[in-house]
């Protein structure tokens, strides 16, 4: 049974930081393109990062490249998402997801098999 799990969030000031973390099991970590994906209340599910299985290439939403930095731990099955310079549009619960495809369907991580559960940031002003 595939489980993806989320950790990290939390509440901090506007111009802080957050790390998050997402473990996976019961999948061969290491084939699979990982993901963050946030979704904001009342908006839809909006893309944020992608990183492919070796962790060679990596793709950022505009709206937080320069600030945030996908990275993965094979060895660990963990994946990270380090967010710097948080913004109060950065409120969102945040998942984390795991496929066996770097592009599909016109977009990066496009075609994810397993979602987690999610862990909520809220960035106060």
């Amino acid at each position: 049974q595939v489980q993806v799990v989320e950790s990290g969030g939390g509440l901090v000031q506007a111009g802080g930081s957050l790390r998050l973390s997402c473990t996976a099991s019961g999948l061969t970590f290491g084939d699979y393109t990982m993901g963050w994906f946030r979704q904001a209340p009342g908006k839809e599910r909006e893309g944020v990062s992608c990183i492919s299985w070796s962790g060679g290439r990596t793709n950022y939403a505009d709206s937080v490249k320069g600030r945030f930095t996908i990275s993965r731990d094979n060895a660990k099955n963990t994946v990270y998402l380090q967010m710097n310079d948080l913004k109060p549009e950065d409120t969102a619960t945040y998942y984390c997801a795991a496929g066996r495809t770097w592009y599909t369907g016109g977009s990066y991580c496009g075609g994810m098999d397993y979602w987690g559960r999610g862990t909520l940031v809220t960035i106060s002003s």
